[in-house]
Formats: C-alpha cells, sequence, structure tokens
C-alpha cells in the first residue's frame, strides 16, 4: 500500500459519519484529499496547475487550487478566479443554453428542420436533420476540413458533400460540426451573435462577468493552453476551427473562471433561478437535462449535455443516473447531479494530452471524493476499495 493510498484512507476513515470530528479537521481532510490528487497530477506531468470547486444549490462549497499561471515562482497562483478556455463545455455554457432560450422565446422549435435554418442545406440528403439532431449529435455528419476564409460556407459546401451520412437520429457520433451550425442559427433566429446574445440573456443575468468570448482581461491573469510546439499560449482560444471562426463559435472559444461557473451551476440545481432573478423556466431546465436520445444504455444525451457515453469521465462512480455533465479538450469539466444536489467543476492547465486515461481517471477521482465528502454520507469500504489515484 503506497504512502498516498494509506493518507487516502485514514483522511476517508476521518469522515464517517459515526466519528465525532471538529471542524478544523474535517476541512483539512476536504482540502487534503482534493490537493492530493492535483499535487499528484501536476507531478505527473499531466497538468501545470488545476482548480476544483464544488457546491450545490445553496452555492459554492469547497474549492482547491494548486499551480501557477506560467512555470515560474512569480506568475500568479491558480484560484477560482483563474479564468480559463473551457473548450467544448462551450457547448453546454453558451450554444445549447441559447438555443433553449430561444425555444422558450418560442423562436425555434426542436423539431425544426436544418432547412429551415439552413436554406443551403435545401434539395440535399440533409433535408431530414432536426435541430434536436444537432443538439444530441445524431446527425450523423462528422467534422470537416476547414479555411479562414469563409469558414461556415467552406463548411457546408462539405457538410452537403459527405458520403454515407447515416439517417438522423440513429447513431450518436460526438462531431463539433453540429455546434457550429447550432451557434449559427443562434445568430440567425435572433439577430445577435452568439456572443453577445449570451451576454445578454444568460452571463449578465446570472452576473457571470469573467464569462466570454475572446477575453480583454490581463494576459497575466488567463490561464494558458498547450498550442503549437508544446508552447504555452493565454487568452486566444486553443481549438483551431474556433479561432477560424474569429474565436467565436458554438462549439469552442468561451473563456469562464470557477466562480462563474459555480454560480451557472448552481442556477441548474435551482431549476433556472439564482439568487432570486430566474434565467430559465423550470420546464426549459427539465428539458434541457432530460435523456433525448438513447442507445441501448450505452450512449445518453441530453441536449448538449452527456448523461451517460464514452466521454462520462467526470461522472465517476457514485453520481446518479439524473447527473449530466461534459467535458473539454483544454482539461476542464463540469458534472451536475441534481439527485445529490451536487456539482463539481475542474479546470486544468492541461500538459499531457495523450494519456486520455490517467486525465480521465483524474476527473472520475475527484468526482469521487466530492460525493463521498460533500453529498449525503456515503463513505463505506467499498468506495475507499474503488479509489484509485492517478
Amino acid at each position: 500500500m503506497t504512502f498516498i493510498r494509506l493518507l487516502y484512507i485514514v483522511l476517508l476513515l476521518a469522515l464517517l459519519p459515526t466519528r465525532a470530528i471538529a471542524d478544523d479537521l474535517l476541512d483539512m481532510g476536504r482540502a487534503a484529499t482534493v490537493d492530493v490528487l492535483l499535487e499528484n497530477a501536476v507531478r505527473r506531468g499531466l497538468i501545470a496547475g488545476g482548480v476544483v470547486v464544488v457546491g450545490n444549490h445553496s452555492g459554492v462549497r469547497y474549492t482547491a487550487a494548486q499551480g501557477r499561471l506560467f512555470p515560474n515562482s512569480e506568475s500568479a497562483l491558480l484560484s477560482e478566479r483563474t479564468l480559463f478556455d473551457t473548450a467544448s463545455l462551450t457547448k453546454v455554457l453558451a450554444t445549447a443554453p441559447a438555443i433553449m432560450k430561444l425555444l422558450e422565446q418560442g423562436k425555434l422549435s426542436l423539431l425544426d428542420p436544418l432547412t429551415r435554418w439552413f436554406p443551403e442545406f435545401e434539395d440535399t440528403d440533409r433535408d431530414d436533420i432536426t435541430v434536436l439532431n444537432l443538439l444530441t449529435h445524431s446527425s450523423g455528419m462528422e467534422d470537416v476540413e476547414i479555411s479562414s476564409d469563409d469558414p461556415l460556407k467552406c463548411l457546408i459546401e462539405k457538410a452537403i458533400i459527405q458520403s454515407g451520412v447515416p439517417q438522423p437520429g440513429n447513431r450518436f457520433r460526438y462531431a463539433d460540426i453540429n455546434f457550429i451550425l447550432l451557434g449559427e442559427l443562434v445568430k440567425r433566429a435572433s439577430q445577435k451573435t452568439l456572443d453577445k446574445f449570451c451576454v445578454d440573456e444568460i452571463y449578465a443575468p446570472l452576473v457571470m462577468g469573467e464569462t466570454g468570448f475572446l477575453p480583454r482581461n490581463d494576459l497575466n491573469l488567463i490561464a494558458p493552453t498547450t498550442g503549437v510546439n508544446n508552447a504555452l499560449k493565454a487568452g486566444v482560444v486553443q481549438d483551431m476551427n474556433a479561432r477560424r471562426f474569429g474565436g467565436v463559435a458554438g462549439h469552442a472559444g468561451l473563456f469562464s473562471t470557477g466562480e462563474d461557473l459555480g454560480r451557472y451551476a448552481t442556477m441548474i440545481l435551482n431549476r433556472g433561478i439564482l439568487n432570486g432573478t430566474r434565467i430559465f423556466s423550470e420546464q426549459i431546465i427539465a428539458q434541457m437535462t432530460s435523456p433525448y436520445f438513447y442507445n441501448g444504455g450505452k450512449v445518453i444525451r441530453g441536449l448538449g449535455w452527456d448523461i451517460n457515453s464514452p466521454y462520462s469521465s467526470p461522472r465517476g462512480l457514485y453520481f446518479s443516473d439524473m447527473s449530466f455533465g461534459h467535458t473539454g479538450y483544454s482539461g476542464s469539466s463540469i458534472w451536475i447531479d441534481p439527485e445529490l444536489d451536487l456539482y463539481v467543476i475542474l479546470l486544468t492547465i492541461r500538459l499531457d494530452y495523450a494519456n486520455v486515461h490517467q486525465f480521465n481517471q483524474l476527473r472520475s477521482s475527484i468526482s469521487n471524493l466530492a460525493v463521498s465528502i460533500f453529498s449525503t454520507p456515503r463513505i463505506t469500504t467499498e468506495i475507499i476499495n474503488d479509489m484509485k489515484i492517478p
């Protein structure tokens, strides 16, 4: 048994509900367990640093942070106020909620054919694709290489000539093209660009003042991402296709902080309300997070949200079947569980993109600890035995 695993067991056992534990010991245990995971990931070169935010319907319950913005002793320490490139979290933090807001306003329907918003697809074999198919990655379309010269036109032209595309609704095929089109749909339906619509309708009402596309913050306050030749660069979206769209796209490009994302997750757990301000109707929240695509139990997707799929590592072992979330390539993830009244947010400066298994294990282990510590007391020998340290 390794020293770290022994430390885990000692700390976890200290949290058993049958023990009378002082608050300061409880807090120390909480900090040590999550920090051990982050420290170990830094030591292994998986990440340069990371931030974890755990909360419920009342707000943030715990935060942990390890590392600095840049590999020198003078750069700022990471915190819940550090701005991160959220990568594919853009899909569920910007594009999907924007579509749901337009649905709530009566400006579109989930069953709208693609051709209603994109007449470019008329008289092609893409006529049967709906907004619902795009949201659930069941359109059948695959990603294509696009150019910086009129990227939307290039994407549509290449999508039209794709061969072997399955019937919409029959197969889950995760592809950024679905949300790139949805991001453009928001513009066509609202007469506002995606970034402006999200600020006006979602982020400003939620007081998510640091969240948005094309960050103008001091670059010394933005977590960098790994780019060309493994160089760390801050303030520019990592995803190349998002860059070709000028930094504003439906699949990637959103920057945010752990603090802001905590507000968003708290609003979800409060069924559309935060601090007395209603952002979405309760019906829209339930609709957005309910299963809409089911493939033999192997893949279950909500409207933008992942419920159970090969991408569900942040779900861990103990989040309920009612939980949902998403991951981002840059090292971000969010997972929310209304049944356990819990959310877990992970934002990292990811370094090792090759070791996907180890990174997924980090996500899973943090979720397992969060459930063990912050939901209804459930720490058992089974949880301890199942705990894996990445």
